[in-house]
């Protein structure tokens, strides 16, 4: 009995998963819809968009990997903020904001007047950021949000700057979370993707995790945005900066 029970929930949550994919799939344009004909390589969930298989999430479990010591000299974290250029009262958004790496550092640059909105679609993870805030003492203007795999929850018109850092790589619904982010976003406002550069073998990151910049623009070409500039001086990564289009 308990393995049929299992087997009926199991039929259920697969189908479920179908009629999301078929649902999602009736509001996109023809170009941008997902693959889901091919088998799932060891690092990716087995569904394309734009012939790219998704690649798998990071789990809470691995929140420790953001937070590792040599991450600011691998990665140079510090330059990436420089290039953000946030300012005082800037609202920013924080999207799979994980352990808060970025979220207290950009609180600091925003102050009392600004806000960082840190999202994730996991509550552990959220759970792990908050007494990161509290540590740095930025718990007054980083507020958590529990999103979904297609909505970011963010406020519409509310932000002036949405980063992702390493992470629109793995969105279950690339096409309609972005879309999510775009109606946050105050007119104008600026999406900016950071991706490990999938042009670059020498990169030491599993390929599922990397994105070209021709595959990142080709994907965001059917969002309402337009590509502003790439900034190449991180040394592992692409900054892509997008602008919100006009009404």
């Amino acid at each position: 009995m308990r393995a049929i029970t299992l087997a009926v929930r199991l039929s259920f949550v697969l189908g479920v998963g179908l009629v999301a994919i078929r649902a999602a799939d009736d509001d996109r344009p023809p170009e941008a819809r997902y693959d889901t004909s091919g088998k799932a390589t060891r690092d990716g969930i087995g569904k394309r968009y734009f012939g790219r298989e998704i690649a798998h999430f990071m789990g809470h479990q691995g929140a420790g990997w953001l937070e590792r010591p040599e991450r600011e000299q691998e990665e140079r974290t510090d330059l990436l903020l420089k290039e953000l250029a946030l300012r005082p009262g800037e609202h920013v958004a924080d999207i799979g904001a994980g352990s808060g790496y970025f979220s207290w550092r950009m609180a600091k640059i925003v102050g009392e007047t600004g806000r960082v909105y840190a999202t994730d679609i996991q509550q552990e993870m959220l759970d792990i950021l908050m007494r990161q805030m509290r540590k740095h003492g930025a718990d007054k203007i980083v507020q958590p949000i529990l999103g979904t795999v297609q909505d970011s929850g963010l406020p519409a018109a509310s932000v002036d700057t949405i980063i992702l850092v390493d992470v629109y790589h793995e969105l279950d619904f690339p096409y309609e979370m972005t879309r999510s982010m775009i109606a946050a976003l105050k007119p104008g406002g600026r999406l900016v993707l950071v991706e490990y550069r999938g042009e670059d073998p020498a990169v030491p990151i599993k390929p599922l995790h990397k994105m070209t910049a021709a595959q990142v623009k080709k994907e965001l070409a059917v969002q309402p945005v337009t590509f502003e500039r790439n900034i190449a001086t991180l040394p592992r990564q692409h900054i892509l900066i997008f602008r919100k289009n006009a009404p």
